[in-house]
């Protein structure tokens, strides 16, 4: 698989749809009907997925040392969120566990699934690169740093302190990586790669530091713990801010995915369309990095749902990021609180880290996706 498949002359796999050629009358209305059924095949697919993550959430609630049925668990849920039915019939010991127990967690799963895959794809669209994710362009690590400080130096903290530490060493990241790509007068996609590396080395290196000099072993097994990816001590005000920047995040993109999609069809193409790419890519960049280093804070380093997730979403519904954003974000969720589920069953009463899960579960998918298709890009 070529490393810069984005970057081939005549593929666009990112880019803006292109509309057949149409020539008369027959033409256009042929043309046209083509565009109607991929629509209708992407709003069918879309609202499948709504449907899976709704069944990954209603299973994941009710799974545990104290198995409840699916029935239970949407009564449960439909009080609380929607007061449908009214009153429940439910023993108040079960509705604890739904809701007190399992639903914040099972949230945070599906917020943080969504988030991440969402920066997945954006990312491997401004980079132009298949490999992307917010590991490889030095995201992950600098939230990791950030919130590493706050446990390791600081000592203590609330979630609303340890969420600030990771959004601000996810954007100083994304700023550190974009000066260290631009030194020498330009921004091209493969320097931002390379510069996000050696960033999320260096960072990693800094916080392996840390850890080693720690005084609390108990604090410095927490941020090895934390590194790895847990939804175990999920908190409220983590919960609340993770939505609320995934939320926004979300929105934000969707409105600017005409933009993704010219940056993800090559500079050239960006400017011809009046775009200054390294502007551009740079508030996209940044964006991504706030909402990830939010998210990371709640959950830790997830790593494979950002770099898996965005190549079955282009599969499912093509390369328009539209389209593809939406579907992102619902894969991630569902893959997220399946694997969180997995973590916290498969050898209980121990957890897992829900990062090891994803790393077992998402390196040999990918080896999947990639073996016999040459890449992971096609439309769908």
């Amino acid at each position: 698989m070529s490393l810069h498949a984005y970057a081939r002359p005549g593929r666009e796999p990112c880019g803006p749809a292109q509309e057949p050629h149409a020539s008369g009358p027959q033409g256009a209305d042929d043309a046209l009907a083509r565009i109607r059924a991929d629509r209708g095949r992407v709003r069918r697919r879309t609202s499948g997925l709504v449907l899976v993550l709704l069944i990954c959430i209603a299973a994941a609630a009710g799974i545990g040392p104290v198995p409840i049925s699916p029935r239970v668990v949407l009564e449960v849920l439909g009080h609380h969120l929607l007061a449908v039915p009214a009153q429940l019939d439910v023993p108040e010991t079960v509705e604890q566990i739904v809701w007190t127990t399992r639903a914040p967690r099972v949230a945070m799963g599906a917020v943080a699934g969504a988030a991440l895959g969402v920066a997945g794809a954006v990312l491997q669209a401004l980079v132009r690169n298949v490999l992307a994710d917010p590991y490889i362009v030095g995201v992950n690590a600098g939230a990791s740093t950030g919130a590493a400080v706050v446990i390791l130096v600081i000592g203590s903290g609330s979630a609303l302190m340890l969420s600030g530490a990771a959004l601000a060493g996810a954007v100083g990241a994304t700023a550190l990586v974009l000066a260290v790509a631009g030194a020498a007068g330009q921004r091209g996609p493969n320097r931002i790669v390379l510069a996000g590396m050696a960033v999320g080395y260096a960072l990693n290196a800094v916080t392996s530091f840390l850890i080693f000099f720690s005084g609390s072993p108990e604090a410095a097994r927490s941020v090895m713990f934390w590194l790895l990816g847990s939804l175990a001590m999920v908190q409220p005000q983590a919960l609340v801010a993770a939505a609320v920047a995934t939320g926004i995040g979300l929105t934000v993109l969707l409105a600017v995915a005409p933009l993704i999609d010219a940056l993800a069809s090559g500079d050239d193409s960006a400017r011809s369309t009046g775009i200054d790419p390294e502007r551009a890519r740079f508030a996209v960049m940044a964006g991504v990095s706030a909402m990830v280093g939010v998210v990371i804070a709640g959950v830790g380093g997830v790593g494979f749902v950002g770099l898996v997730v965005p190549h079955l979403a282009r599969r499912l519904v093509g390369g328009r990021h539209r389209a593809v954003l939406p579907v992102a974000a619902l894969l991630g969720a569902a893959v997220l609180v399946t694997a969180d589920t997995i973590a916290r069953t498969a050898l209980a009463p121990l957890e897992l880290p829900v990062g090891v899960v994803t790393g077992v579960i998402g390196a040999p998918f990918l080896l999947f996706l990639l073996r016999g298709s040459g890449t992971p890009h096609r439309r769908g």
